[in-house]
């Protein structure tokens, strides 16, 4: 007997995975079909009825499936307890339990069992189901999870089988029909096993005989359960009481008096998920006079402080005055904690009703994030209790608990929700009415106003808004599909094959008379808006920074402290540190010192930092404890003398003239900055140290908002649309990389002044696009949408170097997150704001720099046994200059760049200062006082001051203001200013604030006119000032970076490869970089060598011989550990002798096959003469590689070092191992040598492939580099260039016609090169895997655009070149060197290589300056490279033409 049955129930369960005793998860069962067969498919009895819904009622979302309602199961149902004991009187009756995926109904079965505690062996009777991965294979759908087909529904089942649609899915009834004929049908085909049918063997021929046809219904009648439905209801609504509604026009009359404020909106910070920029919501709240507006992001508070400040800003200025509403819509589940299944939770709006509430929405956004993120934020009911005060609750959206609830469980379920929300929150609690002309919406509301009268809750009109205007629907939706990565095309609904999307374009921002008139039935939604507004208090989230308390000494306590929380101790203790550490660095402190420093640490006493330096100087002296290298110092934090005798800093600000008030400005009271550079590997350290010293809950870092840039927010937005990767790159390459799309389509001022100062090209580009975006095909769109979407936060990130530390816990003060891969805290607030939110912000940076110093300092202690301390470096070096002198700066901090270089050749600095005038020069604007600079310097333009009293402080830099300082210094010398005014002066023309400057100027002109200056001198001065001082430098971290320039450039001149060693090391995951300054290497004559077992170190190092020895940490493929392993057992028990000798020693658990392999690849294991490369890869009869033989060999002979075995006499075992046959093979060429170190380096070490066409390669006129700039300068331009394919794919377009794209490669750079049409054609046979080729090309501008791409003239072989292309050899001697011995041998060489080519010598004389021509008529040569070779080996010069 087989029993085959279906249910319809009121929902899906939470846990598919809960037991059937889980009586909350499972839903409940309304209806219930069954037909029982025997074994032939005889029908023996059907039943099917709905089930009364007790103490429950049947949910919207499961009624709009299958058409049940509670009406209905009431009219024409039986009670629950009667239908279970129909059900158990057939189950006793049955062999097998049938249904399609019947495990869900079995379950559903089982639970309602259970509910009545009706015993039953439901649970064990056999299933079969006909939803498997058999079926799955039979249907061979795909869409499966792990690549395997899909399991089908009942429907497609059905369709494959019978080739004829199912179309009354979700009735029982129907369903158990359509179940059963699959489930015969299958077993008359064959799908089911004997074993699974429990049969014997003729059974299945037994069945086929007695249905030799495709299975057919048996045509029982079906009722149409949804006109069931609708027909109660309609008699329903006959019977209700005519509920009176206000009319529109009486409404709107009522509510005319009233405002409206928006509570329920969504910010670009719900991250892809609405498109509204703060600006834009606060404009738009202040456009339609509401009172309020409220930001309520999806679980996260990161707008916070910039919506409230907006807010504020706005109210400043502006007569209308709106009120922030500080909200968040938390996502709120079972167990925040619980991990183990995915609950988002209900989605419900807090707002917060003044400062504290706010502090209670940042701790639980703070918990949602540090304990509850598993998909999302989220929070629980637990979490809501204890942090419920201040806080007013809305029910929210469709997602809300009660909503949800209505939808999906029912409204029992429903109301108690709300009874819950309504005990904790009383008269706070608010029911959310929202209108988008939505079905589900309606229900929802209906019930939501049932419940507002019998539980006296009030509600509130909300619209839930996640664009601006009606017009950016479509672009929200566009971020919807950028989100999760869907097609627009794709249609919205649930489950496969469908994507997300909001059901309508009503989610806007909504006028007041919209919202009036969409609740002009129910006015007291719109006039309870006030209520709530009227409720929140206006606050500011701006406040002093919070330092830390500074644990200090007992002796420098102060009891008044205690008193009036004042900080005299930490002042005392600052003072007592600052003059200790003046003895050290001064000696002698002279009275101008000693008021410098008094002067420090007042203002820094009156500013109330002073816990601020202690904190600092504590963490630096810590980092330099633990071996870490600190910086010098950087930015203006190097004026204070107090950071200097802290050791904070490491230049002397009075020796440079370094200001204090640059950074600290007594009369304008600003957080200090101090940003300090640590050493790439030290930085982690330190930060450990802040973490352990304060507590990991008052330590966090900082957020980063990524958002959509114009060119990714085209790229994005086409690839929703569907738009040709192709197009698309061709729109955004029309956007200058500077503009935004705003800024082209947008008609202000501003931003039209912005376009106007673009190049010619740039313009001409903006108007394409322009003309673009008028169009009405998907191009257009795409710019237009685009346009919108531009700037929306893409995704967060943290800050590189900005690290928070808090009085207390952290989120007391600011709502945090977790940093991604870390337990790390990181702030919702931004970099921009962090300060003003109240937070002491440091800046940990990391700079390579450090490292490389600290690393060439060991390297210069292991090779010379000598303690380099590089601030003890003497600033007079001549060396260093000399170099600095020569241009010779590669791989030197901030000086390496050609451009630099060639000023350093033109300057030829001799003191320290030049350096940091061009440190502070070379930057856009003050660029061009460059060669001024250098021509004063060198005497050739006289050096000019506009007034003498200038002098002392300009003389450093040649008479040309360079920096911030000195126009500081100058207005306190020349007009008096304040050090104070001279700050604030600095500022203004840097930030040029007009009106700061226009009160500034006449004191400036008076001032310095009483001191006996002309006014039109100062007048010119002034000018010159403002023109400049946009640009000047600040002096302070010009000298730091300087300071570290020089540090670099000293270990260059003295340990040169001590230096370019670790500058390799530094670089070693840039396989370009590794390869630039190799060849730097090379110019300084400096040996690099490639990896060896016995002599490389994790990273570069330099061997005994002083030549730079290769990384073995560079070689992919081998792993730090293995290294690491390796260089332990060599340095332990000396040098490896052969490969077997390693495979001994080495462990090989670490050192395991793929290590072994790279390391044969990239030349380690040359060193051990009697194996070759080739070798380890030469295979036995077995099919295994000598390398795989010689490591066997090693694992069996540790084995057995390291077994316990011993002989019956006791001794250790000696059991001998023969070592494996060395194999013999032909060594590798050098073109496999080279790409197998290629392969796994990245580069070539031994030689390069086309070092063998060194003579060829100078008929180039350009290398592949040019390809990576900007090509269009280079329109009609020839160009010859040669190299190697490395890369070559033959391909046939779509059209049939052939192409190719094929990799080239030369000694600088490597370009993928694409050839179609004739081209191919004609050089199609050059285009082979590692052939040499040289190619003469054009750049043609293209007709249809201003696109410039490669047209190719000519390939040649490079073998083929000097006989192609060399026409005459040109020997070039000196009249010295003409003599008969150098002739005969000229003419031997040249008679051994005769041929057809020109032949002619150049005798010159240097001292005279003369020089002749002399053609040969008779002799003919051959140019050949072995020619060439010989010249260049007896040192002749010579040229090709």
């Amino acid at each position: 007997m087989y029993l085959i049955f279906d249910t319809e129930t009121t929902g899906l369960p939470k846990s598919w995975n809960a037991p059937i005793t889980d009586t909350d998860n499972w839903p409940r069962c309304i209806q219930i079909a069954w037909q029982l067969h025997d074994a032939l498919g005889n029908l023996i009895e059907h039943r099917d009825f709905l089930l009364q819904p007790e103490g429950f009622n049947i949910p919207f979302d499961a009624e709009r499936i299958h058409g049940i309602s509670t009406e209905l199961a009431q009219d024409q149902g039986i009670p629950l307890e009667k239908g279970l004991a129909l059900f158990n009187e057939v189950l006793k009756k049955t062999m097998f339990i049938v249904g399609q995926n019947v495990s869900f109904d079995i379950n559903i079965m089982g639970c309602e069992f259970h509910r009545l505690g009706i015993e039953n062996n439901f649970t064990k009777l056999p299933v079969l189901d006909t939803c498997t991965e058999k079926t799955a294979s039979l249907c061979k759908l795909s869409g499966g999870r792990g690549g395997k087909f899909k399991l089908p529904t009942l429907t497609e089942l059905h369709k494959h089988l019978f080739n004829v649609d199912f179309k009354e899915a979700h009735n029982a009834t129907a369903d158990v029909e359509a179940t059963t004929r699959c489930f015969f049908e299958l077993i008359r085909i064959g799908e089911f096993s004997k074993e699974e049918l429990k049969v014997e063997e003729n059974y299945f021929q037994q069945f086929k005989e007695k249905n030799p046809t495709t299975i057919q219904t048996i045509g029982l009648q079906h009722i149409n359960l949804k006109k069931e439905s609708a027909k109660i209801q309609k008699r329903l609504d006959k019977l209700k009481d005519d509920v009176t509604s206000k009319t529109t026009s009486e409404g709107l009359h009522e509510l005319k008096e009233f405002h409206f404020s928006h509570l329920h909106n969504h910010t670009q910070f719900s991250v892809l998920q609405s498109t509204i920029q703060i600006d834009a919501l606060v404009k738009g709240a202040a456009a339609d006079k509401m009172p309020a507006v409220a930001m309520t992001d999806t679980g996260n508070m990161m707008a916070a402080f910039h919506f409230v400040s907006t807010v504020l800003n706005h109210n400043k200025v502006a007569e209308h005055q709106i009120k922030p509403i500080v909200g968040c819509e938390f996502n709120i589940c079972d167990d925040h904690k619980n991990k183990s299944i995915k609950d988002n939770g209900f989605q419900v709006v807090m707002l917060a009703k003044n400062k504290k509430g706010y502090h209670n929405l940042a701790k639980m956004s703070s918990i949602a994030f540090i304990d509850g993120f598993y998909y999302v934020p989220r929070i629980d009911k637990e979490i809501v209790k204890k942090y419920k005060e201040d806080i007013i609750v809305l029910s929210g959206n469709l997602y809300g608990e009660i909503p949800s609830k209505i939808l999906n469980l029912g409204e029992l379920q429903a109301e108690d929700a709300l009874l819950w929300w309504k005990q904790e929150f009383k008269d706070d609690f608010y029911l959310e009415l929202m209108r988008h002309n939505q079905q589900d919406e309606n229900i929802v509301n209906e019930t939501l106003l049932k419940f507002s009268k019998k539980h006296d809750i009030k509600i509130v009109a909300t619209n839930n808004t996640f664009y601006l205007d009606k017009k950016d629907a479509n672009a929200h939706d566009i971020l919807l599909c950028v989100k999760d990565g869907e097609k627009q095309a794709t249609p919205i609904g649930k489950g496969r094959g469908y994507r997300y999307g909001l059901p309508n374009e009503e989610y806007y921002f909504k006028s007041t008379e919209e919202m009036k008139k969409l609740f002009a039935d129910i006015p007291e939604a719109i006039s309870n808006v006030q209520e709530v507004v009227d409720k929140v208090e206006i606050f500011s989230l701006a406040r002093e920074v919070l330092l830390p308390a500074f644990d200090i000494p007992k002796e420098f306590h102060s009891p008044e402290d205690l008193l009036d929380a004042g900080k005299r101790g930490e002042n005392n203790y600052l003072k007592h540190l600052t003059y200790k550490g003046a003895q050290k660095r001064y000696g002698e402190l002279t009275d101008s010192l000693k008021e410098r420093l008094d002067f420090e640490l007042e203002v820094i006493q009156k500013t109330g930092y002073p816990g601020y330096f202690l904190i600092v100087e504590d963490f630096i002296r810590e980092a330099r404890k633990m071996g870490v290298a600190v910086g010098p110092g950087r930015g203006s934090a190097a004026g204070s003398v107090v950071a200097y005798c802290l050791w904070i800093t490491n230049i002397d600000p009075i020796k440079y003239d370094l200001l204090f008030e640059r950074f600290l400005n007594p009369e304008r009271v600003s957080m200090p900055d101090i940003d300090i550079d640590f050493d790439d590997e030290g930085r982690s350290k330190v930060m450990d140290y802040v973490i352990q010293k304060y507590g990991s809950n008052q330590v966090a870092q900082i957020i980063t908002y990524g958002t959509m840039a114009a060119k990714s927010s085209i790229r994005d937005t086409a690839r929703v649309l569907d738009l040709p990767l192709f197009e698309a790159d061709r729109i955004a390459k029309l956007i200058p990389n500077v503009i935004k799309l705003q800024n082209i389509f947008s008609s202000d001022e501003r931003n039209k002044s912005k376009i106007n100062g673009l190049r010619a090209e740039d313009k001409l580009l903006i108007e394409e696009l322009r003309q673009l975006s008028g169009g009405s095909n998907l191009a257009s769109e795409t710019v237009n949408k685009a346009t919108i979407l531009e700037g929306s936060v893409r995704n967060t990130g943290t800050h590189a170097c900005g690290v928070i530390i808090t009085p207390g816990d952290i989120t007391n003060y600011v709502p945090v997150a977790l940093a991604k891969d870390s337990d790390m805290y990181v702030t919702q607030f931004d970099n921009a704001v962090v300060e003003s939110a109240g937070l002491l912000k440091m800046d940990f940076l990391g700079l390579k720099t450090l490292t490389l110093i600290k690393d060439t300092v060991k390297i210069v202690k292991a090779r010379h046994g000598v303690d380099l301390d590089p601030d003890a470096f003497p600033l007079d070096d001549e060396k260093t200059y000399e170099l600095f002198q020569k241009g010779e700066t590669v791989g030197i901090f901030q000086y390496e760049s050609p451009g630099m270089q060639k000023h350093m050749r033109s300057l030829k600095p001799t003191v320290f200062g030049d350096l940091i005038a061009m440190n502070a020069l070379y930057r856009p604007g003050p660029m061009e006082y460059i060669p001024s600079f250098i021509n004063r310097k060198h005497g050739t333009e006289e050096i000019e001051y506009d007034l003498p009293d200038m002098e002392e402080y300009l003389a450093e830099t040649y008479g040309i203001t360079v920096y911030q300082e000195q126009v500081m210094l100058l207005s306190q010398k020349l007009a008096n200013f304040s050090k104070g005014e001279a700050d604030v002066l600095r500022k203004a023309m840097g930030k040029k604030q007009a009106a700061v400057l226009d009160k500034m100027k006449p004191k400036f002109i008076e001032q310095a006119a009483t001191n006996g200056h002309e006014a039109n001198k100062l007048e010119k001065i002034w000018k010159d000032w403002e023109a400049f001082a946009s640009y000047a430098f600040n002096k302070s971290h010009s000298t730091c970076y300087a300071y570290i320039a020089y540090q670099t450039a000293y270990l260059k001149a003295h340990y040169p490869a001590e230096y370019m060693a670790s500058v390799l090391s530094n670089n070693m995951n840039d396989i370009k970089q590794v390869s630039f300054f190799m060849e730097e290497c090379k110019r300084m004559g400096l040996q690099v060598l490639g990896p060896d077992i016995n002599e490389s170190y994790l990273k570069f190092s330099v061997n005994k011989q002083g030549a730079v020895r290769f990384g073995m940490a560079a070689i992919k493929g081998v792993g730090a550990h293995a290294v690491k392993s390796i260089i332990d057992e060599r340095k332990e028990n000396g040098s490896y002798t052969s490969i077997f000798d390693l495979a001994k020693r080495a462990d090989l658990r670490v050192a395991n096959k793929k290590a072994f392999d790279s390391l044969v690849k990239a030349g380690a294991f040359d060193s051990f003469t009697d194996t070759h490369r080739a070798q380890y890869f030469a295979l036995d009869e077995k099919g295994s590689t000598f390398l795989e033989r010689a490591m066997k060999y090693g694992s069996k002979f540790q084995e057995n070092k390291n077994s316990t075995q011993v002989s019956l006499f006791g001794e250790a075992s000696t059991i001998q191992f023969p070592e494996p046959e060395i194999p013999n093979c032909e060594t590798w060429g050098t073109m496999e040598l080279l790409s197998q170190e290629k392969e796994v380096i990245g580069m070539y070490i031994s030689a390069h492939p086309l070092d063998d066409f060194r003579n060829e390669m100078a008929f180039c006129n350009t290398n592949l580099s040019i390809f990576k700039e900007d090509v269009k300068e280079f329109a009609g331009k020839n160009i010859s260039f040669a190299g190697i394919i490395t890369d070559v794919q033959h391909r046939v377009s779509k059209t049939g016609n052939p192409w190719a794209s094929f990799v080239l490669e030369d000694y600088n750079d490597n370009y993928e090169f694409r050839i179609f049409k004739e081209d191919y054609l004609k050089f199609k046979h050059f285009l082979s895997l590692n052939n040499f080729v040289y190619v003469k090309a054009t750049f043609k501008k293209n007709f249809y655009n201003d696109e410039v791409s490669i047209s190719f003239n000519d390939f040649k072989l490079l073998t083929e070149v000097l006989d192609t292309y060399c026409e005459k050899l040109t020997i070039n001697i000196p009249i010295e060197n003409l003599k008969e011995d150098t002739i005969l041998n000229l003419e031997t060489i040249l008679k051994n290589n005769p041929g057809k080519k020109s032949l002619k010598f150049t005798i010159w004389d240097e001292i005279e300056n003369i020089e002749v021509n002399l053609p040969s008529r008779n002799t003919k040569i051959d140019v050949s490279s072995s020619l060439l070779d010989i010249l260049q080996k007896q040192q002749i010069n010579y040229k090709l033409n």
